[in-house]
């Protein structure tokens, strides 16, 4: 560990550790003493800070939460034309992985297989969810789509193909090295353009 990362209080290195151990190897593979071992801790200050795993786990979704938020909004911030404002969600997941450095598909989606019903982690991937439907629907009702709901809908089906190709290209070599971002934005815009032009025909 860096002077400067020993530095930092013992929440930020344990919140930074199980954020990188729970996306790189999963949860249910990540031990509390690989997270311990990589913040420089001792368990009595882990749980000085944490319950448990669990509770580890529920505090590194919420700070994934809260950082995707607010790119995404700083995203919005920029835009003024409504229809870019709506496919502002691909280019904020591009920025996103570009701070984070992640090499790999949707942290919710992964966590959403590990986690059981009752895991208190549950929380923020019903944030996460609410926040995509909820916002695309808006957005898409400002640009003018005809049925926000279906838009929300497709849009977030490609949004998912879209993370699940980069899960696949982290395990599967070979497969062609492509943005499935840009893919996805594209195949975005021309469905939302049919959408605005069957409007105006109407």
């Amino acid at each position: 560990m860096t002077r400067a990362a020993a530095s930092r209080p013992a929440r930020e290195r344990l919140l930074a550790a199980a954020g990188e151990l729970f996306y790189e190897s999963g949860i249910a593979a990540t031990s509390v003493d690989a997270v311990l071992a990589r913040a420089g801790v001792s368990p009595a200050t882990m749980y000085a800070h944490f319950a448990g795993k669990d509770a580890l786990v529920a505090a590194y979704l919420e700070q994934r939460h809260e950082v995707w938020r607010r790119t995404w909004d700083a995203v919005l911030a920029e835009r003024e034309d409504p229809v870019e404002r709506l496919l502002s969600l691909f280019d904020a997941v591009g920025r996103y992985r570009s701070h984070e450095g992640n090499r790999r598909g949707c942290a919710f989606l992964a966590a959403a297989t590990e986690l059981p019903a009752d895991h208190p982690g549950h929380r923020w991937l019903e944030a996460d969810t609410h926040l995509l439907v909820e916002r695309l629907r808006t957005l898409a009702s400002a640009a003018g789509v005809p049925d926000p709901d279906d838009a929300a809908a497709t849009l977030l089906l490609l949004y998912d193909g879209a993370l699940d190709r980069f899960a696949r290209a982290a395990t599967t070599p070979g497969l062609p090295d492509d943005d499935p971002l840009v893919r996805a934005r594209a195949l975005a815009a021309t469905w939302v353009d049919a959408q605005l032009a069957g409007r105006r025909r109407t």
